[in-house]
Parts: C-alpha cells; structure tokens; sequence
C-alpha cells in the first residue's frame, strides 16, 4: 500500500475551471499531494442534544486518535447538568487532559433540527478548530448516534494516500420533491432569537429558485478539506456568506448549504466525492428520518465500506458488537491502535504516528478507488 505505483494511482489532476462565477480570485488551496504520505489528521465536531451525553462520549471515545482534534457540544436543549458532566469527563478525563485535543463548546448554541442553526453551529466548530490548531486536514461532522466502523488507524492509514484537498460530499442538483417543499416554502428558525428551544415555523409568500447561484442538496454528514473549510470561514469572495444568508430561510439548511457553496465555486468542482463515507439505512423514498440500525444490519454496515454509519440507539446490542467485530474495543475503553500504550491499553500515548491498520482499512480503501473512478469521469456537482 505504501508503493510508489499505489500512490500514483492514488494522486488525480485537478482541472480548474477559467469560469469566475463568483471567485474573485484563484481560490488559494494547497493540495499538498501525498509524496511521501504524510501522517494526515482529522477535526471532528460531535454534537448532540438532550439525553445524547452517553452516546456523545461512547462515541468520542470510540473515534479518539491523539493526533486528531475534537470539539464536542451538548446543544442548548440539553439540561445544565448534563453540559456539567460532559465537562467535567473531558477535564478530568487523564489521556485528554495530557494531550489536549478535547474542546468542549461550553456556552451551548441553540440548535434546531432542520434549520439554519444546525449549520451555524457546525460552522462555529469549524472556527474553534482552525483557532485551535491548523495541523489537521479534514473536517468531520458526527452526531452522538453516528458511530465508527473502522478505527482511526485505519481512516488514517487509508487517506494518507489522498490529496489532502478533496471533499467527501454527497450531492445532486437534481432536487425532485425538495424544489417545492425546501427551496421554495420560507421558515423561521426560532433558534436564531429565543432561548427555548421551538420548531421551524413556515412565512408567507414563497419564493421562487435562484438564478444568481445553483442550488445542491445532499447529506448533512461529510468529510471537508481544511482549504474549504477555510474558505467557508474567511469568505474571501462573499459566496459563503450570500449562500449563508439565502439558507437561513431554507427547511433542511444544513443538506444544501455546504454542497451550494461547494458546487458554485470552480475551483472547488474538481475535489469533490460523491460520497458521505456514512451508511444510513432509508427508504424508498426517504422519509424525514432514517431507520435507526440494530443487529439485523450488520451485514449491509460492513459491505458498504462506509468509515461511518448512523443512526443507532443508546447501547444498542449493535455497539457492541461494533466494538467487539470492527474496533477490537474492549470495556468501553479508546479504541486500539499503535499509539496505545502503557497498562491497562491505551492508559498513554505511545508513539502517536505508529499505525495499525487493519481490515477496516482495505474495505475503505475499495470504497475510495471507485469514488476516485467516478471522479475522473468528471461525475460532480451534477
């Protein structure tokens, strides 16, 4: 895997597209192509809501890697002991405490499900995290009922091998039934002003799609490269901040803001993949919420190759058998790998660039050579 011949097979051109539909300038990215396959490290944000803090924690313990950075949030919602506690865990938490990749967002935004709010505060994490540390090169969002189904020396080990500039995005243009009952219908997110947590409510008169920007939708869940992440936060050209502006009255904001942007600005086309690297189980047609994923879907969870799936409840029988099968996770401990050191495993950090991939790693690595396929066909932002 670490061949001179894999890693050429690994590496694509970027084409840029001369169009400067609202890019004032070349977006300035630095690919940085992976010779030499440098170790690459992950920011997550995992957030959730009332009655979440056990599977926010069984969760960031599961995914905790000492070269990675966390942010964690308990939204508004959640009652003020349970914010406590999760901070309390982190504080006192020994191996967190020594390395101190752990933040926790201690003053909760509100965040409501289907509005805008959802996307501020991902985007809030996404400042705390480049304010934090600038030495991580992708960006994952999870909520407390998403889990891991490779570990971390696995996800890592499998993307050293990328461009450290793609995105992980699942997207359409072809928006069917979301045209008129998301992009048309406007809302109000209470979020945005009351201190009690209230459902998106409808205004008067509808409005008619854009002209000036396309509109994408696609999965809220997503994997995105420092440089866009970058470009979300600085909004060197304004599209970041128009789009934001325009996706505040939108229902389901965060399953088109962020593949809007992406899809609007030219330089960025070319490093999108047309994946969530998530399984979730829907149907047909989707409805508002996915199934919620048990022992009977432990087959499907591992053909999908997926580095995630959701969504799943408090300690369902399926973690465990996640942890026992996949994560090799003992007592709800930190998932194994070569960085573990000291008795019991993982007490300390051993060497943190040592890795110990496994079959995690090779069913990922199918999933990615034919997302990779698909993109030299030139396949995204359709």
């Amino acid at each position: 895997m670490g061949s001179t011949s894999m890693e050429r097979r690994w590496v694509f051109p970027i084409v840029t597209n001369p169009n400067p539909n609202f890019v004032e300038s070349q977006v300035g990215r630095t690919p940085s192509p992976p010779a030499g396959s440098s170790i690459p490290r992950f920011a997550y944000l995992v957030s959730g809501s009332k009655g979440d803090l056990e599977k926010l924690w069984r969760t960031l313990k599961a995914l905790y890697h000492p070269l990675n950075q966390y942010v964690v949030h308990l939204d508004l919602e959640s009652p003020p002991q349970e914010r406590l506690e999760l901070a309390s865990r982190v504080e006192k938490d020994p191996l967190f405490a020594a390395v101190g990749n752990v933040h926790m967002i201690t003053k909760a935004n509100m965040v409501t499900y289907r509005g805008p709010t959802m996307v501020a505060n991902t985007l809030h994490a996404c400042a705390i995290l480049l304010k934090q540390n600038k030495e991580w090169d992708w960006f994952i969002n999870l909520s407390a009922s998403d889990y891991p189904l490779v570990t971390q020396d696995d996800l890592i080990y499998t993307f050293k091998d990328l461009r450290r500039d793609l995105n992980f995005i699942e997207h359409t243009s072809k928006l069917g039934w979301k045209e008129g009952q998301r992009a048309m219908p406007l809302i109000v997110d209470p979020g945005l002003y009351l201190s009690q947590k209230s459902d998106i409510f409808p205004v008067s008169p509808k409005r008619s799609l854009p002209t000036a920007f396309k509109l994408f939708t696609g999965s809220a869940w997503m994997i995105l490269s420092r440089p866009f992440v970058e470009y979300l936060i600085m909004g060197w050209d304004n599209l970041p901040r128009t789009l934001l502006m325009y996706y505040t009255n939108f229902v389901s904001s965060p399953e088109g803001y962020f593949h809007t942007v992406i899809c609007n600005v030219p330089e960025f086309v070319p490093t999108t993949m047309n994946h969530d690297m998530h399984y979730i189980s829907w149907d047909t047609p989707p409805k508002q919420h996915p199934h919620i994923l048990t022992l009977n879907d432990t087959a499907k969870m591992v053909d999908s190759n997926a580095a995630f799936a959701r969504k799943f409840k408090l300690n369902d029988p399926v973690l465990d058998w996640i942890d026992r099968e996949l994560l090799h996770r003992r007592n709800g401990s930190f998932t194994p790998g070569g960085w573990c050191a000291g008795s019991p495993g993982c007490a300390r950090v051993g060497d943190p660039r040592k890795l110990k991939p496994g079959e995690g790693a090779q069913r990922l690595r199918r999933l990615i050579e034919r997302l990779i396929l698909t993109t030299q066909l030139g396949q995204q932002c359709k």
